[in-house]
Parts: C-alpha cells; structure tokens; sequence
C-alpha cells in the first residue's frame, strides 16, 4: 500500500526549479532512503513531500487523500518529519521538546493526559535518552540532539516519517541503534522516507533506494542493484569497489573524479524537462509547525 504518492512533483525557491518532476511512491511498511550528491535537491523534496514547500507542479497524496486539502493538525498526525537541525530559542529539557510532538493530537486547551506521557515516554526510552529527559536541549551535542528530534517524531505516533539526514552527527553505535528504531517502526507499519549520504549505511536500513540527480530521479529499486559502481561514478563522480561483506556488498571509495560528477552543477530554471502546472501550484501550503 502506497501511503504517499507524488506526481510530477516539481518546486525550488523563487524562479530557481530544484526539484522536478518527480514521480514517487513511499509506501507503508517499507523503508526507502533517498540518496544523491550535494545540491541534488534530497532536501527540498522531503520539504515538498511533507507541505513545507509548495510545490509549482505537481501534487502529493497522503494515504489516498491530497495533501493540501488536509488541515495541518491531520496532516502533522499522519506525516511526521525530522528536519537536519532546529534553533532552539528556549531552555527546553528533552521531555519538553518530545512532548511537542504530540501537539498535533491536543486541541488549544487540552493539556496532555495519559496517552500523551505514554507516547513521549516511549520516544525517550526507544531512542536512548531516559537519563537525559531533564537535560536542556541546547547544551546537548549535535548527535544528541538530531536525537531529540527523532524522539519528537515519534511521539507523534505518524503512519509515515520522512527524516532529513537523521545519521549526520551520530557515531557509529548510534547509527547502528537509528537502523534498528527505523527497522522496527517498519515493522509496525510505519512507512519511512530517509536522506543519507552513507551509501552503505542506506543498505542496512532501506528496502528501496531512490538516487536523486540535479532534481531528477537517476535511478529507484533495492539498494544493492541500485548502487552499482556505474552509477556512483556517473552520479556521485567517485570510483568505488564492491567489497564482499558477510551482510552484503560494501562500497568502498576508491577517489573523487569531479569533472566526471554532477556535484555542483547549476540547476538552470527551467532545465531538463518541463513541469506542467496545475492546481497544486496555486493552493496554500501546510504551514511548517503542521509537520515540525
């Protein structure tokens, strides 16, 4: 079951088109990791998949309905999403900060009740954090933190979760422990979306891998025949081995061929092909804290 479905999906910021157009499916109870080089728009699109941005072309359908047409607290309870990094203004311990994440199942003045704690007690303790639920968000590390974040998205308790490079600042211990968080919420029925830069560690994690190039999707399946050496040479400009490991091929880089790689190439407006308007382009956007 395809729990979100994107089609010819097109955005960028102003005149400047960064994604598109993207046909995409994400379904529940898979995990797919969204991989490509620096500036190939991985985090725009999860921004356009999640209502953050609006898209120019294209729509979006979450589990059958559109997501525009959905009021932002029902779009935050069926689409949870952890961005790279949040500028925390206040001294929030971390059981402050997840509890916010249950914002989207409490009204205006309904203070949280049993359900509420449960969930939030859940998050903490699935991520590692029990002895840091008193501890103020902002004197944490950039690792703790992206931890806090994912906690917070998980108290929402979403049918689907798209992650922002939820690994970057997690060492190795960790990112072992975000695999088996994902895995498990997978398990469940939790359909999951993750930008990597790790191809290896996309492996362990994704059923699906999809490689995104300048805006455009370059290639989609299991990650093993997707990550081919062609491919990371074509689209990343490197030159891997594929090593046998116990668990599968491992991809090993061997050097950098920048002039052979898309890495830094200018996405020219309009480049590539066209994005047919319609009227997803000309209806509101989820506000931000709808999916926050």
């Amino acid at each position: 079951m395809s729990g979100l479905i994107a089609r010819g999906l097109c955005g960028g910021y102003g005149a400047r088109r960064v994604v598109g157009p993207v046909d995409l499916q994400l379904p529940v109870g898979r995990c797919t990791a969204v991989l490509g080089p620096n500036g190939a728009g991985k985090s725009t699109l999860l921004r356009l998949l999640v209502g953050i941005l609006r898209p120019t072309a294209g729509e979006v359908e979450v589990l059958g309905r559109e997501l525009l047409s959905l009021r932002r607290r029902e779009a935050a309870r069926l689409v949870g999403f952890v961005p790279q990094a949040v500028t925390v203004a206040f001294p929030l311990t971390v059981y402050e900060m997840v509890m916010q994440g249950r914002a989207p199942h409490l009204g205006p003045w309904r203070p949280a009740g049993p359900a509420d704690e449960a969930a939030v007690e859940a998050a903490i303790r699935d991520l590692g954090l029990a002895a840091h639920r008193h501890t103020p968000v902002h004197t944490m590390s950039g690792g703790e933190r992206q931890l806090v974040l994912l906690a917070r998205a998980l108290a929402g308790e979403p049918r689907l979760l798209l992650m922002d490079e939820p690994a970057t600042g997690l060492d190795v211990r960790h990112q072992l422990a975000l695999v088996d968080t994902v895995r498990g919420l997978v398990a469940r029925g939790v359909g999951a979306a993750v930008v990597l830069h790790d191809w290896n560690l996309a492996r362990r994690l994704a059923d699906t891998a999809v490689v995104l190039d300048r805006g455009l999707v370059a290639a989609e399946g299991p990650p093993d025949e997707v990550l081919t050496t062609a491919l990371v040479a074509r689209v990343f400009g490197v030159t891997v081995e594929r090593v046998a490991a116990s668990e599968g091929p491992v991809l090993v880089p061997q050097h950098a061929s920048v002039a052979a790689s898309s890495i830094g190439a200018p996405k020219a407006p309009g480049g590539g092909p066209a994005c047919r308007s319609d009227r997803a382009a000309t209806r509101p956007p989820t506000p931000p804290d709808a999916v926050a």
